[in-house]
């Protein structure tokens, strides 16, 4: 279908209004049509459009309120669907957070014991200690005992090499006692030192 001068002018005019303000010049060599024609059409397009503008400026107001109302009930659906996810967000929010809470509470709990268990091996093993050094100090008097058994003995064993009379027997009898305070003396020293038990970690 063939445009006329009028069309063709106006469908110019559309296309450069899209990227800027058309002008008689633009127009014409656009739409092809002369310079006369170009500036009497391009007038009524600018007033058409002029109109137009003062028409949509002239809402009638029951359609303003009409879309007012749709206005606002779009933007109450939107604040409840917004409220609703921010509820979702806060309740995983808070269920995150007492989990971890719990996680920090166990851990927690596991480094007290940790510690109390440890504070006791310690105590344990202060307490193994001080049983092998009481055990120690008694061994220890015993040997002093004996010891001084066996000095005493050696006296008596010098003291009877000085007698005429019976010193072969009070020598016979000193030797078989300090040879079986020897075997004494010998027995304790193998216990003075026990065995240490194992350090408790």
């Amino acid at each position: 279908m063939v445009m006329n001068v009028k069309d063709r002018v106006y469908a110019a005019a559309e296309e450069i209004s899209a990227e800027r303000r058309p002008t008689v010049s633009t127009v014409r060599a656009a739409a092809g049509v002369s310079n006369a024609d170009a500036t009497r059409f391009l007038k009524e397009w600018n007033e058409e459009k002029r109109v137009a503008g003062g028409q949509v400026a002239a809402t009638p107001p029951a359609l303003l309120e009409q879309a007012a109302r749709l206005a606002g009930a779009i933007w109450s659906e939107a604040s409840a669907a917004a409220n609703e996810r921010h509820t979702a967000a806060q309740t995983t929010w808070a269920q995150e957070r007492s989990e971890k809470e719990q996680e920090i509470a166990e851990l927690v709990a596991d480094l007290d014991l940790a510690a109390a268990e440890k504070e006791a091996a310690a105590t344990a093993h202060s307490d193994a200690l001080a049983r092998v050094q009481a055990q120690r100090d008694a061994l220890e008097r015993q040997l002093a005992a004996v010891t001084r058994q066996l000095e005493e003995s050696r006296e008596s064993e010098r003291a009877a090499a000085m007698n005429a009379g019976e010193a072969t027997r009070k020598l016979a009898t000193a030797e078989a006692r300090a040879e079986t305070l020897e075997q004494v003396h010998t027995a304790l020293l193998a216990r003075v030192t026990p065995e240490t038990p194992n350090d408790v970690s």
